[in-house]
């Protein structure tokens, strides 16, 4: 599986920092001049907070990284992710580590058997919690590694955890809708509070562990006395599910609460009148007395760009339309791996129906949301399928030919234009070599496909079928050392023999049937299974029908020709076209074709149906 993130920029945790996580990223401060983030591309980096830089990057998960923890008093930092690893690091090694000194050893705990989306630690560094999608808690002693208990109740993934200082308590939020509050002392679940309608994927604790904050799929903030359930009060009500919450620990009790959802902007609630809580006599613990929320508008937002929400790709298989959360619409070149057109606020589905073209190109790839960002997709089994020629793609050539092209390929050898090994036919090494040892530069060696590039900031991913990261990296990154290392280890087969070894894939054919129309008064032929490239336009099988079939006499207008004036071989197609078009006329289910519709567009738009296409015939009355 080959993946890629059209028009995106590497993530940036502030403005002025470079060299930035490829996709959404999970960041903790280890300390007043340092963050540790963690991310979706697979790395855990290092920053400069002061300076404003990447100090290193780890490249020790082989999956998405989803959680980290953090313990102060040891400056120890954990992290964990897809790949069911948690990794430990020491900050102090972390921050002594350059871009040219970055080998760095770590202890890891193993022992999960699922996805781990969540991950706690205490300030002390002497107990560490991991939950995931097999439902329970996995308890570990970060200072030995070794396995302390784990923990059943949930029943669902469990996708928040906090404990308090002395590692004594944890409380856990999962997707099943509760939160629980476990001893590790006696090893089991002391209380279930049901506060949410539905999944609980954000907590927050204060300082004395009395009171939690929690946020999740019901788009709901509640702050419940952990002493006492029935004493709560809502904070707020988001516009969409809660992802992370964070207090502002500025003063006690916290003056405001910071919320991120499925959205990209950051609100801050204001706490203040909390240690007026609701009190509720009827409240049963099961959320069926309304509370009304505190706040009812954020006391500060920091705005993020819109998600995409909606997409329709177009029967070009070239073009997508977007629509997003702010309503806007735009319109993407895959092929560039860009945004094309901003069209603003205007209506989705006229929008589609004003770029309907008549022309069929099989699917190449595919397309997910989740992130909010458009995720293209290419699979080995349908990523060679679409070929068009040249001058349909709008790519002219120098020397006026129109080649066809394969739309799969030319974006993959775009996608790996930096990469070392794209850029040397292995034929030509030891030529290579020899011209650059005499100091002349190879200007045979095409970069890239020759007709277009991608942005190179572009994010690329490599998976398995099942859907394991391998390797994620920018498109420019690929010609790094490093990088290109991991390339070669990484790149199937299928993608080395179009990017590497230049071997595009065959043309695809499609079997059709030659008939008389009944109007025409011809006697049926005998069925003869043709077979043509599926981009063959249906003018030249009209030439053929003209020519082998028909057969019309042209010898009247050859001999009445002077061998000086014999037309050449080009003149003599253009001639034959122009008498076919004009002789003959070809339908497909009685309805007369376009000359310049190719096969794959009339089986797809007017055949309809199964079996082989079958076209019919018929001399134009005069």
């Amino acid at each position: 599986m080959f993946s890629f993130f059209p028009d995106v920029a590497s993530h940036e945790l502030t403005v002025n920092m470079q060299d930035g996580h490829a996709s959404q990223a999970k960041c903790c401060w280890a300390e007043e001049s340092t963050v540790i983030s963690a991310s979706s591309d697979t790395t855990v980096k290092v920053w400069n907070a002061h300076k404003g830089f990447c100090m290193s990057t780890l490249r020790t998960h082989k999956d998405y990284v989803k959680a980290l923890a953090y313990a102060k008093d040891k400056e120890l930092v954990a992290s964990a992710g897809l790949d069911r690893q948690i990794f430990l690091w020491d900050v102090n090694t972390l921050t002594a580590l350059t871009a040219s000194n970055n080998t760095v050893t770590t202890s890891s705990l193993s022992g999960n058997k699922d996805s781990i989306y969540s991950l706690a630690m205490n300030q002390m560094g002497t107990v560490i919690v991991s939950g995931s999608t097999e439902k329970v808690l996995r308890v570990w002693d970060p200072r030995t590694c070794a396995k302390l208990m784990k923990l059943k109740g949930h029943t669902d993934n469990v996708k928040s955890l906090l404990l308090n200082r002395d590692g004594t308590q944890c409380l856990s939020g999962s997707s099943d809708g509760t939160i629980r509050l476990w001893s590790l002392g006696q090893q089991r679940c002391i209380a279930t509070y049901r506060v949410h309608d539905e999944g609980v994927w954000a907590l927050q604790v204060n300082e004395a562990f009395t009171h939690v904050y929690s946020g999740g799929r019901d788009k709901k903030i509640y702050c419940t006395d952990l002493r006492n359930p029935d004493i709560r009060v809502l904070i707020c009500e988001e516009k969409a599910p809660v992802l992370k919450m964070e207090l502002d620990r500025s003063a006690d009790p916290p003056p405001a609460i910071w919320v991120s959802t499925t959205k990209s902007s950051v609100n801050k609630w204001s706490l203040k009148g909390m240690h007026n809580f609701r009190s509720s006599g009827e409240y049963d613990n099961d959320c069926t007395t309304p509370l009304t929320p505190l706040c009812t508008q954020p006391e500060q937002v920091i705005k993020g760009g819109a998600s995409i929400i909606q997409c329709h790709i177009l029967n070009d298989k070239r073009h997508i339309l977007t629509k997003d959360t702010n309503n806007n619409v735009a319109f993407w070149d895959v092929l560039k791996a860009c945004k094309g057109e901003d069209l603003g606020k205007v209506e989705f589905d006229e929008e589609i129906k004003k770029r309907f073209k008549m022309v069929y190109v099989p699917n190449w790839f595919s397309v997910d949301l989740k992130t909010g960002m458009l995720t293209i997709t290419l699979d080995e089994s349908d990523c060679f399928a679409a070929w068009v020629s040249a001058k349909d793609a709008g790519f002219s050539s120098s020397d006026g030919s129109d080649p066809k092209l394969n739309l799969g390929g030319l974006l993959l050898q775009a996608l790996l234009e930096f990469w070392p090994r794209t850029r040397i036919n292995p034929m030509d090494e030891e030529e290579n070599e020899v011209n650059h040892v005499n100091g002349e530069q190879e200007n045979r060696v095409q970069k890239g496909n020759g007709y277009f590039q991608v942005p190179p900031h572009t994010p690329v991913i490599f998976g398995e079928a099942g859907g394991r990261t391998l390797f994620r990296l920018l498109c420019r990154d690929s010609g790094g050392e490093t990088e290109s290392m991991l390339l070669n280890e990484t790149v199937p087969q299928w993608v080395i023999d179009i990017t590497v070894d230049k071997n595009m894939p065959k043309f695809n054919k499609i079997p059709f049937y030659l008939q008389p129309h009944s109007s025409s008064g011809a006697k049926t032929l005998k069925k003869d299974r043709l077979s043509a490239s599926d981009m063959l336009q249906v003018r030249k099988v009209m030439e053929h029908v003209y020519e082998k079939i028909i057969n019309l006499d042209n010898e009247s207008q050859t001999t009445s020709s002077s061998a000086n004036d014999k037309p050449g071989e080009q003149e003599k197609e253009e001639d034959m076209a122009m008498l076919a078009e004009e002789k003959i006329e070809l339908m497909c289910q009685d309805q007369v074709l376009d000359p310049n519709m190719d096969l794959r567009t009339v089986k797809h738009f007017i055949w309809k149906s199964g079996g082989d296409l079958t076209l019919h015939y018929r001399q134009k009355s005069t």
